[in-house]
């Protein structure tokens, strides 16, 4: 986890020797240099000096990893230790050790996730993190939008998808930085893997209709569209057979989810941080969720607002130059990325061989080990996107995102990368790793509490060590609640104190009931990997409500046998210790079906909206990119008696654009 210094000058930061004659110098244009009409990517001098890395206050980069790779350690092998006093107090047997080993598997994610909390929420509430954490994203003081001297493309990927909530979320960013006056500047660009004929002629239609809006515009800033014949590679495919013909054209481009949406606000901020500090080559947004009618959206992104602010602060604290990259919502360096992130097709056959499914954690690394910075903006701007509609969706993106982790493997061993990267691609292992192991260690304790192997103090001090690990896995939430409750006003951005503070509740609870289910089929699915099984990049449900209980009960069939028979097991047996072992477990099993029915249902989502359950700041006060695109149906609640203080600061665009505030 040790990397470099951060005032380390002109040197390759991968491994300190002097950067190679394709790394940032040459890849990047002059910062500010002047561009006359409309220019193609940007390129420097060959004698212009590799740029400087990013410098921020504080402590260095180097201590501030070894401090939280000492926190880390000292909380595991604490941890650990707890684990074996209590399995050991009768002599270890074989289920002792298959809980133990689960344990050592699951316990590390669960802290770093407490500890980058910790760690952020400390530097939001009592330290300079605008100085500390993200100096090429620090406040302007209000002044007007800047004026890019840099040409960008706006990317987004389609795949069988209703076209029209797409291009009314594209309309309204070209309503957005149409209002700056800098619109000549950026260019969308829809590249489509449909395969669908009548989807295909639809998107068509749609983008004919959109790009008739830029008929004012220059030929190079009108919108482009292209259609691949097939979807080889898949999103990353698209994007590199893109680049192929069009990497000379931008100096950035900013990849967009079909569900995506940011503000020129904000876009031109990211664009003027890239210019200003040329050895940046990723710069990720912190991406929230908009404004939903559907339950389950509304309540998953309100856990995710205020759990992601602390915890990602935390994380780029230490993570530094090599920030995550999540695929959308992000400035990428046009040149360097097509130059050095193009990644390998895997050996073998798929689900495991073949192309990459999970691009961007790899693209990070590879931005990186080319030797440019990949950073983070770890603070709230006009970044949105939509959330799954329906746990069953949810699911099947989880299981994408699975299978494209689980190709991760042989990268692990892959030359030239930073010791912080190849930790973050077993992180992104160990992510759907840790459920497998947590179900397998929480049916050996059932086991072994069933065989009477525990006694009553034994069981006491088990529940004693889960509560400690329940509490640390909510440690994101849990700050980012903290967070909420100590800012002026904070709380009437989400509904009042007393919307906020049901919401928690529920959510908390509904956090708990999810975690089983999440852990039965992603340990479902990775059995079955081995097996040949396969999930695809195709259309997504972004918007449609409603599971039927039978398509519940199908989806969601091995949790609810795996709980009515553990229950029926543990229950016959009389044992206590093992029911209460198996309790928190065994609720979100055997509430699977009607937990995901309810939240999908259409008149769940118009009810805690009308309570205001789950309310996020957008709809307190909307802002101006949102108000085409977000139902009415979505804030029907609103009835905020004065402008919340709170909500208007971390709503503002952080530049003017067009004198809206």
């Amino acid at each position: 986890m040790f990397g470099p210094p951060t005032d380390a000058v002109a040197m390759d930061p991968t491994n300190a020797r002097p950067l190679p004659a394709d790394a940032p110098r040459n890849d990047v244009p002059t910062p500010g240099a002047p561009t006359a009409g409309v220019p193609a990517a940007g390129v420097a001098a060959t004698n212009v000096p590799a740029p400087r890395p990013v410098v921020t206050a504080g402590l260095p980069v180097r201590l501030r990893r070894g401090i939280v790779l000492s926190l880390n350690l000292a909380t595991i092998g604490g941890l650990a230790a707890a684990a074996l006093a209590i399995l050991s107090d009768d002599g270890l047997d074989a289920l002792d050790a298959v809980v133990f080993a689960g344990f050592l598997l699951t316990t590390p994610f669960t802290v770093l996730g407490c500890w980058n909390a910790v760690i952020g929420l400390a530097l939001i509430r009592f330290g300079r993190p605008e100085r500390s954490v993200y100096p090429y994203f620090a406040e302007t003081g209000g002044r007007a939008a800047p004026s890019p001297t840099s040409r960008t493309d706006l990317l987004v990927f389609l795949r069988n998808e209703a076209p029209e909530p797409i291009f009314a979320r594209l309309e309204a960013m070209r309503r957005s930085l149409a209002a700056t006056g800098k619109a000549e500047r950026f260019r969308f660009a829809v590249l489509s893997d449909t395969s669908d004929p009548l989807v295909a002629a639809a998107e068509r239609c749609a983008f004919d209709r959109f790009a008739h809006l830029f008929a004012s515009l220059p030929e190079a800033s009108r919108p482009l569209y292209r259609r691949r014949a097939d979807n080889t590679g898949y999103k990353a495919g698209n994007l590199r057979d893109f680049l192929a013909g069009h990497a000379e054209e931008s100096d950035f481009f900013l990849p967009l989810d079909s569900d995506s949406l940011m503000g020129a606000g904000t876009i031109l901020r990211m664009v003027e941080a890239m210019e200003a500090n040329p050895q940046i080559g990723i710069l990720q947004s912190l991406v929230v969720g908009m404004p939903a009618t559907s339950g389950f959206a509304r309540l998953f992104q309100f856990g995710m607002r205020h759990g992601m602010r602390s915890f990602t602060m935390g994380s780029a604290w230490w993570n530094a130059d090599c920030g995550p990259y999540w695929g959308h919502n992000a400035l990428v360096r046009t040149r360097p990325f097509h130059a050095h992130c193009d990644l390998p097709v895997l050996s073998g056959k798929p689900p495991l061989g073949g192309p990459v499914l999970s691009h961007d954690q790899l693209e990070a690394v590879y931005m990186r080990r080319a030797g440019f910075e990949v950073r983070v903006v770890p603070v709230e701007t006009r970044s949105f996107e939509t959330n799954p509609p329906t746990l069953l969706e949810f699911k099947k993106r989880d299981l994408r995102w699975c299978q494209g982790n689980m190709q991760y493997f042989p990268f692990l061993f892959e030359k030239g990368l930073q010791p912080v990267s190849r930790f973050q691609i077993l992180q992104a292992i160990l992510m759907y790793v840790a459920p497998l192991a947590w179900l397998i260690m929480t049916l050996a304790a059932a086991a072994k509490a069933l065989a009477g192997g525990y006694d009553p103090a034994t069981v006491e001090r088990g529940l004693a060590l889960f509560a400690t690990l329940f509490i640390m896995a909510l440690a994101p939430k849990l700050a980012g609640v903290a967070d909420v409750l100590t800012t002026r006003g904070a709380m009437r951005a989400y509904g009042g104190a007393s919307r906020f503070l049901a919401s928690v509740v529920l959510e908390l609870a509904a956090a708990m009931l999810i975690a089983p289910i999440v852990a039965v089929y992603v340990s479902v699915f990775l059995v079955g990997l081995c097996f040949g099984r396969r999930v695809g990049w195709n259309g997504q449900n972004r918007d449609r409500l409603g599971v039927p209980l039978s398509a519940a009960a199908r989806a969601l069939a091995p949790q609810t046998a795996l709980g009515l028979s553990l229950t029926g097991v543990l229950l016959l047996s009389g044992s206590g210790a093992a029911v209460l072992l198996g309790l928190p477990f065994l609720a979100g099993l055997l509430l699977a079906v009607p937990f995901t029915a309810l939240t999908a249902a259409p008149a769940f989502g118009r009810l805690t909206t009308w309570l205001g359950l789950f309310a996020i700041p957008e709809e307190t006060i909307m802002p101006p990119v949102l108000r085409s695109v977000v139902s009415p149906a979505a804030r029907r609640w609103r009835r905020p008696a004065r402008r919340p203080v709170a909500a208007a600061k971390e709503l503002r665009e952080a530049d003017v654009s067009a004198g809206r505030p």
